[in-house]
């Protein structure tokens, strides 16, 4: 009997390769969900080794290292897997953009308060620089630029002014719903509240109204 691949017909050995992405995702989702058990668990974010990981999900340690170059940066992809997606932008108007943007947060808090797992893992992050540096610079930063960017193009459109500081102005919309989504778990968090609050913000940094005709 001929070995595989010492010979046969052409591109028998091929069988193998073709299995080999199934095969990679299937790993990658072991490894995902084993991370999600683990911290399902209680387990502390401090205790979970790459090699406790390799073995609850039955891998071996490259089969990680392969996907993630440390255990932080796999933590913060597991943790935008549990964590509401990114919305897709209208990009009709800078106003309609921000309520969009806020909404993400809004929905983001919701499930901080329904999820303990979710919950307990970011309060566990601030422990661990290595990994809220990560999160920072792979989740919040991004979504910091995305609002930075959309508030650029309501300034060249003529609907936000073109004297006010850009970055201060983030802080201003953004910073109502951290606090009443991630500071205040008590507050409420109306379906409504994006759109109110961006309207309040919006009436003090729009341009000046023509003067009504006399």
């Amino acid at each position: 009997m001929t070995a595989p691949g010492a010979g046969g017909e052409p591109g028998a050995g091929a069988g193998p390769a073709r299995r080999g992405r199934p095969r990679s995702e299937a790993a990658e989702a072991a490894i995902r969900e084993a991370v999600a058990v683990l911290l399902e668990e209680g387990v502390p974010l401090g205790d979970i080794s790459i090699e406790r990981i390799a073995r609850t999900a039955g891998v071996g340690k490259a089969t990680i290292y392969r996907r993630w170059a440390d255990k932080e940066e796999l933590f913060v992809d597991v943790l935008r897997d549990i964590e509401p997606p990114d919305p897709d932008l209208p990009g009709t108007s800078a106003r309609d953009d921000l309520v969009v943007m806020l909404e993400s947060v809004r929905l983001r808090g919701l499930a901080q308060r329904s999820s303990a797992l979710l919950h307990n893992v970011r309060a566990q992050m601030k422990s661990h620089p290595r990994l809220w540096d990560a999160y920072v610079a792979t989740v919040i930063d991004p979504r910091r630029a995305t609002v930075l960017e959309i508030l650029r193009r309501g300034v060249a459109r003529g609907e936000i002014r073109d004297d006010l500081d850009i970055d201060l102005l983030n802080d201003l919309i953004v910073g109502p719903m951290l606090v009443r989504a991630v500071m205040r778990p008590d507050a409420p968090l109306p379906g409504d509240l994006a759109e109110r609050m961006v309207t309040a913000v919006l009436e003090g940094l729009g341009p000046p109204s023509d003067a009504a005709p006399s």
